[in-house]
């Protein structure tokens, strides 16, 4: 009985959890720019300030689960891909952004390590699909896929936060992530394949 009630209970933080997130979503949604306080997102989510406090924590906290549910869905959706194509674990990364912009937004800008936003699936995914070039022979042999990986990734939190200040649009955020991703791909191409890997850059316009 006790573990019953025990299940219970837990079942009932996640829920609560739940709600305070969306609530966080919602009031974001409603004013890109307004402070979000405790006693606003409780209001919302319709419990005690206190229980965004218990449940959540501190603003930054606030900010990093954010970042942790953004991270969970995303690491579903490349999760349906499967390994070997670089271009739509790009393309699904910066999707997700640019699907939830103002939410996307402010969640970079406040969270003090928002930088760690793509170290999880996009990188992981990312890693698995050069070792598999590198497998295929579209990759050089001596190409390290984990050094590989991390240099596209720091190109697109370049082009991230280039879309976070709003220098650049949906497009070509997708555009400079995507161009990382050919540089580094056309750099380690193996020599049969290097034409097709340097297309991309020749037939690019400015990004």
């Amino acid at each position: 009985m006790q573990e019953v009630e025990g299940g219970l209970r837990e079942q009932h933080k996640a829920q609560r959890r739940l709600r305070i997130l969306d609530a966080t979503r919602e009031l974001l949604r409603d004013n890109p720019e307004a402070v979000i306080s405790t006693e606003r997102i409780a209001e919302r989510a319709q419990v005690a300030p206190a229980t965004v406090y218990n449940l959540i924590g501190p603003r930054d906290k606030i900010w990093e689960a954010l970042a942790t549910g953004f991270m969970d869905e995303l690491e579903r959706r490349l999760a349906t891909l499967g390994p070997g194509d670089p271009r739509e674990v790009v393309r699904s990364t910066v999707q997700l952004f640019v699907d939830d912009p103002v939410v996307s937004r402010r969640m970079v800008r406040e969270w003090e390590e928002s930088g760690l936003v793509l170290d999880r699936s996009p990188l992981t995914q990312l890693r698995r699909a050069m070792v598999d070039a590198r497998t295929r022979g579209l990759l050089r042999a001596d190409i390290d896929a984990d050094a590989l990986a991390a240099a596209v990734a720091t190109g697109c939190v370049g082009a991230l936060h280039q879309w976070v200040a709003g220098l650049i649009d949906h497009d070509r955020f997708l555009a400079r992530a995507l161009f990382a991703l050919d540089v580094a791909l056309a750099a380690a191409a193996a020599d049969p394949h290097r034409d097709r890997l340097l297309a991309p850059l020749r037939n690019r316009g400015t990004v």
